[in-house]
């Protein structure tokens, strides 16, 4: 596969960057595992990206806090990808937080695409959708990882449990990317008119969506901007 342009992979100095948020997200991530925030804030649930667990999205979730938002962890552990219960876990997952008005979901990387299929499967119980470096669109081998993927969840990328839907789903939609990502397409991040409401570039890598407190203030601002001109 010959991809160009925003369509091709990112290369070189940009997969060392990644390695290197890898490498300073393991002393990050050491904090508290249930709900931060303020109790009487908006509700917001982060799902975690590929081989990402909620340790690894703690400063991520640690913005939302600072910004008066009630923030939940998803609680499935560690995501080795798409299996047949993972909708049914995360319906559940959101019933757990109680709330009788729709959260908002902001789904990291893999954990987008999670987000954006809980909303096809239960719009109501979703306020809207926020992908940070989510691969929703185009072809899904235009990332360094499908091979790694494929390794750990047991499945071709085009043969998931949950079938690919590139669609934007029955809520609002903001697309998060960044050209200086290290893992996934510019293109397959920021999608297509009639995929997703809104896409926004933000100068940061791909982990530093999770682990960068800096890259997070920046996140939730536009999301706050996001729902005020959208609701």
């Amino acid at each position: 596969m010959r991809w160009t342009g925003d369509d091709r992979p990112p290369r070189g100095s940009k997969r060392l960057v990644e390695l290197g948020w890898n490498v300073a997200q393991l002393w990050q991530g050491f904090g508290p595992r249930g709900p931060i925030g303020p109790v009487e804030g908006p509700h917001v649930l982060v799902i975690p990206g590929f081989l990402a667990t909620d340790r690894t999205t703690l400063p991520l979730r640690k913005a939302f806090a600072r910004a008066g938002w009630r923030v939940h962890p998803w609680a499935l552990g560690l995501n080795t990808g798409v299996k047949e219960d993972t909708l049914h876990k995360l319906e559940a997952c959101v019933d757990s937080i109680g709330r009788k008005k729709p959260i908002l979901l902001v789904g990291w990387s893999l954990g987008g695409l999670f987000a954006r299929e809980l909303a096809r499967h239960a719009p109501h119980k979703v306020r809207a959708v926020v992908t940070l470096g989510s691969p929703f669109s185009g072809d899904l081998h235009q990332n360094n990882v499908w091979k790694l993927y494929e390794w750990v969840s047991g499945h071709k990328v085009e043969d998931s449990p949950i079938p690919r839907n590139t669609a934007k789903p029955p809520v609002p939609h903001l697309a998060l990317w960044s050209r200086r990502d290290g893992i996934v397409a510019p293109r397959s991040a920021y999608g297509l008119e009639g995929e997703r409401d809104e896409a926004v570039e933000l100068d940061c890598s791909h982990m530093a969506f999770a682990v960068s407190r800096r890259a997070g203030d920046k996140v939730v601002r536009e999301i706050d901007r996001f729902l005020k001109s959208h609701e």
